[in-house]
């Protein structure tokens, strides 16, 4: 599951090699992203990026929030203000890997796997 800080570099075409030749190398659907993390999107890009946001969306599916992933987050260490709690329970739910540039804010999520394919 690409988390949406992930997204952001690639929309904005900040995303390190290391991580374009990580999604290149991964099988076709095999990355998806959560309903939150499009919403975060969208409020992260400009108007001139969001052509490239579809262009992504036409390559990952997003999948949605559902009773599953919200029941999970009710039984997380809750964090003020962050999205990356619903963003864990989401993974959580589905058994998925997180994609994050920022391990640290999952650091204290039990069971939550973690992946920074931003780091070579």
């Amino acid at each position: 599951m690409l988390d949406s800080n992930v997204g952001i570099y690639i929309l904005k075409g900040t995303a390190p090699p290391v991580l374009l030749a990580r999604l290149e190398d991964t099988d076709s659907g095999a990355i998806v992203t959560s309903s939150i993390c499009l919403g975060e999107m969208l409020v992260k890009i400009t108007a001139a990026e969001a052509p490239m946001l579809d262009i992504l969306l036409r390559q990952i599916e997003v999948l949605p929030f559902d009773e599953a992933a919200a029941r999970i987050y009710g039984t997380l260490p809750f964090k003020r203000r962050s999205f990356d709690r619903l963003i864990a329970a989401h993974a959580l739910a589905l058994g998925l890997t997180l994609i994050t540039a920022n391990e640290a804010d999952f650091a204290d999520v039990p069971g939550l796997k973690v992946e920074n394919w931003m780091a070579a």
